[in-house]
């Protein structure tokens, strides 16, 4: 361990590490890019709904300031009074409120999926240190933060001024104008300098999404032996997994030997190669190969073979290309079904010959 804690984390992050992240709620996002997408969309919903929103903030004024005259106020009635100015007023808002909800949904899903992570919201002791609270502050990322909020300032003020001084004509102009005008440039006005604010926001946003991006990878990187042990867990210890394989062979085998009872012939090699074919012409199109092994593994298929007399048939090219050609389990080939087929005819002429003999 304390070999790993002097190694650079140079690997990059193991899907099983980036998957961990993301279930505690580590994941790249940019506030600055939902907060700039909240804020166009705000500009967006007063451009589209301001005429509807200008309306219905003009009926609601009427009546509390005229139409309320005609009225009689008593307990009972100024509560009901009380909930339609409420009910008003939602109806006013809604549908700024629902727009902007679905804006700020949209934007956090377009950066880091759909996430529901409870770790964030568990109760920890170093947030409520105030300790804590001022190395944050202080720390590297605290000041870079606050560069970038001056700097977002500092942008921000020359753009007003800029936009402003270009407009001063029309402003001064204003002195002349009755309410509805200058209500209507200072709409004008706003929306302009508000929309020039958010397009310059929004590169900050994506300049500040790439670069949290770039250091969400940077801290999620790995040792060279964090990802050894992460593949090692992942997939067993290498002694295990060569018992296991081994464990596997060995069934493989037995139940292989098993097998060899139930075949009509074992060709060999004769030596070095036997191929154990069972072929039943009423059930199955091709021989199939029940058995086949080397060496010692080949002189032990034909010991069973002779236990369950069952013809051992030398043909060395014919064992050889089985042999490679065919696996356990397999049928044989079309190309090799001819020369197999001599061999198993063969053996069935043998079989009957013996049946007859048996039975005169």
């Amino acid at each position: 361990m304390a070999e790993e804690s002097f190694q650079e984390k140079t690997e990059q992050a193991t899907p099983k590490k980036k998957e961990d992240a993301r279930k505690k709620g580590q994941v790249a996002r940019s506030t600055e890019l939902s907060s700039v997408a909240i804020l166009a969309a705000s500009l967006l919903a007063l451009w589209g709904l301001g005429g509807y929103m200008r309306s219905r903030l003009e009926e609601i004024m009427l009546y509390s300031f005229v139409g309320i005259f005609d009225v009689e106020l008593d307990a009972l009635s100024i509560q009901s009074h009380i909930h339609r100015w409420m009910f008003d007023f939602v109806i006013l808002l809604c549908p700024l409120f629902l727009f902007l909800a679905i804006t700020a949904v949209a934007v956090n899903v377009a950066q880091v999926g759909i996430l529901l992570s409870t770790t964030s919201l568990e109760p920890k002791a170093n947030r409520i240190s105030p300790m804590s609270g001022i190395k944050r502050i202080f720390s590297a990322k605290g000041m870079v933060e606050l560069a970038k909020g001056l700097f977002k300032i500092a942008i921000i003020a020359v753009v007003v001024y800029k936009t402003l001084l270009s407009e001063t004509e029309t402003m001064r102009s204003m002195f002349d104008m009755d309410v509805a005008k200058i209500f209507s440039l200072s709409g004008d006005l706003i929306l302009s300098l508000g929309f020039r604010i958010v397009m310059l926001l929004l590169i900050l946003a994506i300049i500040d999404y790439a670069f949290q991006r770039f250091d969400y990878e940077k801290n999620l990187r790995m040792t060279h032996q964090e990802v050894k042990q992460e593949l090692k867990q992942q997939e067993g210890d290498p002694l295990i997994r060569s018992r296991i394989r081994s464990l596997q062979r060995e069934m493989s085998q037995r139940r292989m030997m098993d097998d060899v009872g139930s075949a009509d012939v074992v060709v060999t090699n004769p030596t070095h190669v036997a191929v154990a074919l069972r072929y039943d012409p009423a059930t199955m199109p091709a021989p199939l190969v029940v058995a086949k092994g080397q060496r010692l593994m080949a002189q032990r298929i034909k010991d069973l073979a002779r236990e369950s007399k069952i013809p051992l048939v030398e043909n060395k090219p014919l064992a050889r290309t089985l042999y490679k050609a065919v696996q356990v389990g397999d049928q044989i080939p079309d190309e090799l079904f001819r020369a197999t087929a001599e061999v198993l005819a063969f053996v069935f002429q043998l079989k009957q010959r013996r049946e007859q003999g048996a039975h005169p």
